[in-house]
């Protein structure tokens, strides 16, 4: 039955209408993801595009970004500047419709902007809707206009501050707080990725990055090549700037792999749209192709990644039978065999890019499959006729992948086999829970047998699940497939969650089964020294290879146990870092530390059941940390260069990021 009173509430008065920015401030996540960290970098990318789509029309050369003391950003390039003019429609200055209006821009006019990433319009008006403070400077036409706003709304119209020789565009923003309710703080290393990223997909363009809230020594190299400190400190910044694009990404990206071809194959075709493609064949096992469409990354592939998984397969393929190099193989070739070992990146720019989603994730341009297929089909047949040698070595490895693949299928079907969808029972050390809505349920992935005692013990039974791992599990970096699914542990873990094996699905892309999932908090529980911290990357590696999947879905997790246990009498407090630790020491010992008593845990079983369930397992209180890949292709060569077996690339990130480090003695 309807209620009368709720019928006669809803009338046309209560449709509500939001004008200019309201939208993107009551709804701010349908415009940038979410109004977490990944959101708050997000803004800083949309102005960095809108500089970076004006080096794509041919009218900007330098990029500048600051992080100013207060965590308020800069952006500042040489394009031409936004128009100020009046605006015949809109009544007032352009530049004021631009930052207040959505879908506004230069980008729907194909004469100002062939391509361009940001095709939607909404990017620096959405900027400026999410930012308390925004102020924009703008340099044409010999002079410096400038305009302030704030939360979208402009506080001043578009004055003249003074004359200007040169032209181009500054954004300073501040993110609102009262938007930004988790974090306003810029993480440097967060943005210097997709900066390094974008200077190699637009090579020729220098992107500076500036952090003035962290000084640091100034280096300098002296005559005879060696580093040397100056004794005064700068702020720290970083330089981006590519002169060879995508070959220079891929060597940046394959730093920790063994090659087995000396450089990167490039592919570059102009007929129907620009491709840029470069590509590299090492002695791993996995698969690393990562696609941009504009600049964006398409996570999710689309019709150009089609394209150069046909046009690749289709070359080797022709080849391969042309010389006879297939009389090794015992079994029939498939797809993916091509492209192990393979890192690749394929960079197109589409003038109408047809996106599945308002995320961009995924290019449905049907016109483009067969034009970087063919693009990519011509370039390779050059290279393997002019390489004959480098061309056996591929199709060796080919024929390899062939062979490992069917003993890695074997491997996979014995998992599926025991697993708990055919009816088998649950690994035997696994202490399940009683709760069966998987949305409620944790499975803890405990380091021995000891700490797996404990958390036993001090679990939740009725929805957190306990599995202790013996030792540390297989690298499976450095590891054929089929070696992987016949490790124990491993086979325990599918066994456990519920879950089938990765599988290729029909759109090339592969995937997992998550229907059966029976946790969504897999939750990796460590000591906390140095062979808990390799042993949780151990299995984030394991997971990121084999169960991508369980971390595009958000469903993997790190525990968090205390470093210190403060004591002075009956008062204690847990601390998670040295900060706490000595405002701990300072508010017990009352100023001098006296009579405090501090307890450095290194392992979980130091803990009893009662303390690990008060700081870790508890879900009222305790830390957790969710593991998230914001940036795919960083990603990907921390994984191969921590954990692959090339050692100079992984001393060097060790020798440059050793002072950021905490090592137990």
């Amino acid at each position: 039955m309807q209620d009368t009173n709720m019928t006669q509430s809803y009338g046309a008065d209560s449709i509500e209408v939001l004008e200019g920015l309201e939208a993107v401030r009551k709804r701010p996540s349908m415009y940038i993801g979410d109004i977490g960290e990944r959101g708050l970098h997000h803004l800083v990318y949309e102005v960095v595009d809108n500089s970076i789509d004006e080096a794509l029309a041919g009218y900007c050369t330098d990029i500048d970004v600051i992080i100013n003391e207060d965590n308020s950003i800069t952006v500042r390039d040489n394009g031409r500047g936004i128009p100020t003019g009046m605006h015949q429609k809109e009544g007032r200055s352009a530049l004021e419709v631009v930052l207040t209006v959505l879908h506004a821009g230069g980008k729907f006019n194909k004469s100002s902007y062939k391509v361009s990433g940001g095709l939607h319009g909404v990017g620096v008006s959405c900027v400026n809707a999410l930012s308390d403070s925004l102020v924009a400077e703008i340099h044409r036409d010999g002079k410096v206009f400038q305009q302030r706003y704030s939360k979208g709304h402009p506080l001043t119209a578009v004055e003249v501050i003074g004359s200007a020789e040169d032209t181009g565009t500054t954004i300073t923003f501040h993110p609102d707080p009262t938007i930004f309710t988790t974090t306003t703080v810029y993480k440097f290393d967060t943005l210097a990725a997709r900066l390094r990223e974008l200077s190699y997909l637009n090579k020729g363009i220098k992107i500076n990055l500036t952090d003035k809230r962290n000084l640091v020594d100034e280096f300098v190299i002296d005559e005879a090549g060696d580093s040397k400190a100056t004794g005064n400190k700068i702020f720290k910044s970083k330089q981006f700037y590519s002169e060879e694009g995508l070959k220079e990404f891929i060597q940046y990206l394959d730093a920790g792999a063994q090659q087995i071809i000396p450089e990167p194959v490039c592919v570059s075709a102009d007929a129907i749209l620009p491709i840029d493609i470069a590509l590299q064949y090492n002695d791993g096992f996995s698969e690393k192709i990562y696609s941009y469409v504009n600049n964006i990354n398409t996570i999710e592939g689309g019709t150009h990644l089609q394209g150069f998984k046909m046009g690749l397969s289709r070359s080797l393929k022709n080849y391969a039978e042309k010389n006879n190099l297939l009389a090794k193989a015992k079994v029939e070739l498939a797809s993916e065999d091509y492209r192990e070992g393979l890192t690749a990146v394929i960079s197109v720019k589409v003038a109408e890019p047809q996106f599945e989603g308002q995320t961009k994730t995924k290019l449905g341009n049907s016109e483009v499959t067969s034009a970087v297929s063919q693009a990519t089909a011509a370039a390779m047949d050059i290279y393997l006729e002019e390489n004959p040698k480098f061309a056996k070595t591929i199709i060796d490895k080919v024929v390899m992948a062939a062979t490992a693949r069917a003993a890695a299928r074997k491997a996979r079907d014995m998992v599926q086999r025991k697993s708990v969808m055919s009816g088998a029972g649950m690994p035997g050390k696994l202490a399940d829970c009683s709760e069966r809505n998987p949305e409620k349920c944790e499975l803890f992935l405990v380091e021995g047998d000891s700490a797996g005692g404990t958390a036993k013990q001090g679990r939740d039974r009725r929805i957190q699940a306990i599995l202790p791992l013996r030792g540390k599990i297989l690298n499976v970096e450095k590891a054929v497939a089929n070696k992987a699914f016949e490790s124990q542990e491993i086979r325990n873990i599918y066994t456990a969650l519920g879950v089938s094996v990765a599988q290729d699905t029909e759109d090339g892309e592969r995937r997992m089964d998550l229907s059966k999932l029976r946790y969504h908090k897999i939750i990796i529980m460590t000591d906390a020294d140095v062979d808990g911290s390799h042993i949780s990357t151990l299995i984030l590696t394991f997971f990121y290879r084999y169960m991508f999947d369980l971390i595009k879905n958000g469903y993997v997790y790190l525990a968090t146990p205390p470093l210190y246990l403060v004591k002075k009498g009956k008062e204690e407090v847990y601390c998670w870092t040295d900060a706490q630790r000595t405002a701990a020491i300072d508010r017990l010992g009352r100023g001098n530390g006296s009579g405090v008593n501090v307890q450095r845990y290194k392992g979980l079983g130091e803990m009893s059941d009662q303390q690990l369930w008060d700081t870790t397992m508890n879900p009222e209180s305790r830390l957790l940390r969710q593991i998230t890949i914001d940036n795919a292709a960083e990603a990907e060569r921390t994984f191969s260069m921590l954990m692959g077996g090339d050692v100079p690339p992984r001393r060097q990130f060790i020798e440059e990021n050793a002072h950021y480090a905490n090592i137990d003695a």
